[in-house]
């Protein structure tokens, strides 16, 4: 077999199959332009591995929607919660932390869509958001989940799982299934491989999630009592 010639590019040399200019009888084999052996398993393994581990996380993440809800129906509420200083009531407590926790959201939004390439000519052209936007995707996230921690208490203990009205079962639905989101989205942030949509998909799902609880109880309370604190 023979050496390419000097300044022949190498994929070009190894692709020849007939002999080449200047009447030598020498021949190269050409390259396989297929996969590679072994690699359509490997890629089909980590796939499968990746879809594994998304299961999983929907699994864990179910059993913990399910166990608020649970915990929601057979604990008797006490129709008063701690009040936080500062607010005239628990539920207005409650809806401004939500409607923190909204604003926050849309934050994560914003910073998740120029992450991912939607927004920001300059940056795209630059290669990628700059390194402050992944900060701040975190940092709000943060600031949202722990925003929603006194309205979860606030709504387990005080009032629970409730079907009184249309409004509070889909308000109640939407807080169980929040945090069974945010487990499944965390426990797939901590593995190495997962199926490409699966962030996506999960971070618009928590989206719309909180979206619905906001709507269904902040909303509610600004539209009826105005904007009380």
């Amino acid at each position: 077999m023979s050496r390419p010639a000097a300044g022949v590019p190498l994929d070009q040399a190894t692709r020849r199959v007939g002999p080449p200019p200047g009447g030598h009888e020498e021949w190269t084999m050409p390259r396989p332009t297929g996969p590679r052996v072994g690699e359509p398993r490997r890629r089909a393994a980590r796939r499968s591995g990746g879809g594994l581990g998304l299961v999983v996380a929907m699994a864990v993440g179910s059993l913990v929607a399910v166990g608020l809800g649970a915990y929601g129906r057979s604990h008797e509420p006490a129709a008063v919660a701690l009040n936080i200083a500062g607010f005239s009531s628990g539920i207005a407590a409650k809806s401004w932390l939500a409607t923190g926790a909204a604003v926050l959201a849309l934050a994560q939004l914003w910073s998740a869509a120029a992450l991912y390439g939607r927004l920001g000519r300059r940056w795209r052209a630059a290669g990628g958001a700059p390194a402050w936007v992944a900060g701040l995707h975190r940092w709000s996230g943060r600031a949202a989940v722990l925003l929603t921690v006194p309205v979860a208490v606030h709504c387990l203990y005080a009032f629970g799982f409730s079907e009184a009205t249309p409004r509070v079962l889909v308000h109640s639905l939407a807080g169980c299934f929040l945090y069974g989101v945010f487990v499944t989205k965390m426990l797939v942030l901590q593995q190495r491989e997962s199926p490409r949509l699966a962030l996506p998909l999960l971070g618009g799902l928590l989206f719309a999630t909180l979206t619905a609880v906001w709507a269904t109880s902040a909303a509610w309370f600004f539209s009826t009592s105005g904007l009380t604190f």
